[in-house]
Parts: structure tokens; C-alpha cells; sequence
């Protein structure tokens, strides 16, 4: 028999929701980074055994937007409760339940679909805390079960992906067996650049950073040649993003080149410029040219 559903990933902002579905498809296609709000677009990643699909859709955090952008990422993450056959929702061992964890537990309330309490961190703190956090939130909503878990360490992932294959019905291969991702090489690749700025930079500068990329060609020895645009939307942040002499843009290239070439498994000559687009987060004709679409009006 075999088995096919479909699952979202969803918490705050930085809980570690991209970092659980890397280790479970074993490959870098979700951005990371230990800046929140970095994942924007709901990422469909597909892990397909002889017995089983598990279609996984990683979320923007869900937190409260100071821009369009925002609203958009916001939408997007909770639209993502709906249509799915199990969620899993990520926070860490904090004893007290803050607004943004409160917001999402009202939210489940709203669907009639399994709901999976993942606590990650477990390795940041000690038993006695994570044991009261298990307990406060398993008295404000009726999970289907509780796990608490190290995505640093790699403790008790395999647990949920048991559970969670245990809860999926007799279901259809929806995808192609090699099939990882529902997006482009393309856009995995522009993330990967602007999760090297992420990390780079710091301050205000990375959450007005987009990159787009404008071409990316094979040559006949099978190296590839990617120019892409860093955006940002200060003047004052394109001289940061650049750098004394170009060194951190530099840097940020080498950094990108080398995972870009463990995922395109080949060579890579990779080129960006920096542009200023003043307030490119809350105008929709910019966003929409970045690839997001802007959230419909209330």
C-alpha cells in the first residue's frame, strides 16, 4: 500500500522550521539563516520512498508585518492551513506562550486537520523547562501528539516523520519520484545568494535585501554562468553590501558559489550587482517583479 499526503510547516519567525526540512529531505533547498522572517514563499519539497510521498510546505514565520512584504508572507503562512492533510507546528521551550505562538494556536482552532507540536531546541535547554512547555501548550490546544526535538542535534526528527507517515491515508504518487522541489533551480539558487547576505550582514540592511536573478546559462563543458541583482532600498546599504574595495560583496559571492556548486553539482562562474530600489517592500509592482505577489486588499 502506498501512502501520499501533504504537510505544512508553521511557527514564528526562527524556530527552525527551514532547518527541519533540510534535514528531512537531506538537501538544501529552504533557506537558512539565524536571522528570522528569511523563508517568504511557501516552498513545496517532496520526499518520496517506495512506500510513501510526504509533500512538505515551509512557511514564511508568522509575525506581525511593518510592510507589504510582510502582509504578504503573513497570508501566505497561514493560507497554508488550509488543503493540507497534517500540520506540524514548530516553537521553542519558552515557559510562557507568547502573542505569536498565541496567534497560531487560534488559528488552529479555525481547522479540523492532525496538528503535530514540534518544541526544537531541546539541546538550549533543560528537562524540567522543557517539560512545562510541553505541558502549557498541550493544555491550550489537543495535538496529536508532542515532540520535543534538537534540529541542531538531529534528535527525535526521525520520531515525527515515523508519526507522521503513521497519519497519512493510502494515496496517489502525486509527484515524479526524482522530483525534490516544486521550484525552479533558479529561485533556489537566488536564495541561496541572499542567505549569504543574511548571514553577512547585519543590522536593518538583509530584511531589504531581494536578489533576482537575470540569466543563468550551461557552456558546453557543464560550468555554469549566473549573473543575478542584489536589491536593497538605501543607498547607504549598497556601499555595506559592496564593502571597502568590493570585499564583501566578494565574500558573499565566494560563499553563494560554493553551494550553489554542491547543488547544481558542477562548476560556477557566479557575478551580482547591487541596485537600489527605494521601498521595493511596500510597492506590488516591484514585488510582483521579484516574484511575490501581493496579498489581496481586506
Amino acid at each position: 500500500m502506498f501512502k501520499s499526503g501533504f504537510v505544512t510547516i508553521i511557527g514564528r519567525p526562527n524556530v527552525g522550521k527551514s532547518t527541519l526540512l533540510n534535514i528531512l529531505m537531506g538537501e538544501k533547498l529552504s533557506i537558512v539563516s539565524n536571522k528570522p522572517q528569511t523563508t517568504r514563499n511557501n516552498i513545496q519539497t517532496i520526499l518520496t520512498t517506495k512506500d510513501y510521498q510526504l509533500v512538505f510546505v515551509d512557511t514564511p514565520g508568522i509575525h506581525k508585518p511593518r510592510h507589504m512584504l510582510g502582509e504578504y508572507m503573513v497570508k501566505i503562512a497561514t493560507d497554508s492551513l488550509k488543503d493540507v492533510d497534517l500540520i506540524v507546528f514548530m516553537t521553542t521551550p519558552d515557559v510562557e506562550i507568547g502573542k505569536g505562538d498565541e496567534y497560531i494556536l487560534e488559528q488552529l482552532k479555525e481547522v479540523n486537520i492532525p496538528v503535530f507540536l514540534v518544541v526544537n531546541k531541546m539541546d538550549e535547554t533543560t528537562a524540567e523547562r522543557m517539560a512545562e512547555t510541553l505541558k502549557n501548550y498541550s493544555l491550550k490546544y489537543n495535538f496529536k501528539e508532542v515532540i520535543p526535538m534538537s534540529c541542531a542535534k538531529n534528535k527525535n526528527v526521525d520520531t515525527l516523520l515515523n508519526l507522521l507517515v503513521d497519519n497519512i491515508e493510502e494515496g496517489p504518487m502525486y509527484y515524479p519520484e526524482e522530483m525534490l522541489s516544486d521550484v525552479e533551480e533558479r529561485f533556489v539558487i537566488g536564495e541561496m545568494i541572499r542567505e549569504k547576505a543574511l548571514r553577512l550582514l547585519k543590522d536593518e540592511v538583509p530584511h531589504g535585501i531581494a536578489v533576482e536573478m537575470l540569466s543563468m546559462k550551461q557552456n558546453e563543458n557543464g560550468k555554469y554562468n549566473i549573473e543575478a541583482n542584489i536589491f536593497c532600498e538605501k543607498d547607504s546599504h549598497k556601499g555595506i553590501i559592496i564593502g571597502k574595495e568590493g570585499a564583501m560583496l566578494k565574500k558573499i559571492n565566494q560563499n553563494a558559489r560554493r553551494d550553489i556548486e554542491e547543488f547544481l553539482k558542477a562548476k560556477v562562474n557566479l557575478k551580482t550587482w547591487v541596485k537600489v530600489k527605494k521601498e521595493w517592500r511596500d510597492n506590488p509592482f516591484l514585488l510582483k517583479e521579484l516574484g511575490y505577489k501581493a496579498p489581496p486588499k481586506k
